[in-house]
């Protein structure tokens, strides 16, 4: 049971990053205008999309998941930082409910970086 539920946790998170490099990939200009508005350049919008499609899939087939969760979970933080701006600036209840699953999601990266792989994994990680 404990490495379905550790393949269930890797498949569900790294849909949420691969989710994200499609949505950067078919709009960019999504992204890309928050991050305008906040003074951002961009071109920030390329390197999350590799970010959240090269984790997505580390997770996806296994391979580094403790690394991967742990850089996973501080992405979440630092983009939870852009969304709380952006309900700063613009009262948008919406960025309020993204920020705080953003806090929610990095704990489930941090829950997966300690647990690791499963041995469902290409590469299962070792205890």
């Amino acid at each position: 049971m404990t490495n379905l539920a550790l393949l269930g946790a890797r498949l569900l998170i790294g849909a949420l990053l691969v989710g994200g490099a499609v949505q950067k990939t078919l709009s960019p200009g999504d992204a890309g205008g928050m991050l305008v508005d906040l003074g951002l350049p961009f071109a920030l919008v390329w390197p999350a999309l590799a970010y959240d499609a090269a984790a997505g899939l580390a997770l996806w087939i296994g391979v580094g998941v403790r690394p991967v969760a742990v850089s996973a979970a501080a992405y979440c933080a630092l983009t939870s930082v852009f969304h709380l701006q952006v309900f700063t600036a613009t009262g948008d209840a919406w960025q309020m409910t993204i920020f705080v699953k953003n806090w929610a999601i990095a704990g489930g990266c941090l829950a997966l970086a300690v647990a690791g792989s499963g041995t469902l994994a290409l590469r299962a990680d070792r205890p």
